[in-house]
């Protein structure tokens, strides 16, 4: 087992790794408008998951998938001989959902800005229940009537 901050070190040099393959020596047509936006290790330094995005609609995201698939194995080679380690670790493209996730929180706030901005215009022109005080005021207490 390897400490976490090793770990971690490598995994950011596969990910400059990866993305300058992708960037210079994948010529697949299928390849996408792709950005590498994390890779992560296992502690054994035998499995690493590389995150990316592609900007643009389905079918250009499924032929970049396959685009990685197909270029898996020079991709891992140029891993292991820039890496320098004895195994080089396996490697697996996932597709990052961060622009996905990001675009559905951003629908969510507007959605409670429009919510609140109508509550605001109701709570404007509302008038209270009850009295225009309702709380007891208290009286002004007279000494004379007392007979103090």
């Amino acid at each position: 087992m390897v400490d976490a901050a090793r770990a971690r070190k490598i995994a950011d040099r596969i990910q400059r790794i990866v993305a300058e393959m992708l960037e210079r020596r994948i010529k697949d047509p299928r390849l996408g408008f792709v950005t590498v936006t994390d890779a992560r290790l296992t502690n054994d330094l035998r499995d690493a998951t590389v995150y990316y995005t592609v900007f643009g609609p389905e079918e250009e995201k499924a032929g970049t998938a396959a685009a990685l698939e197909s270029a898996k194995g020079v991709i891992r080679s140029e891993v292991g001989r820039q890496t320098g380690l004895r195994h080089t670790p396996s490697l697996t493209f996932v597709l990052d959902e961060v622009q996905q996730n990001a675009q559905h929180i951003e629908e969510l706030l507007a959605q409670a800005r429009q919510s609140d901005a109508e509550v605001a215009r109701a709570a404007s022109t509302a008038t209270p229940a009850g009295e225009a005080d309702p709380y007891k005021t208290p009286r002004e207490y007279d000494e004379d009537e007392h007979g103090v």
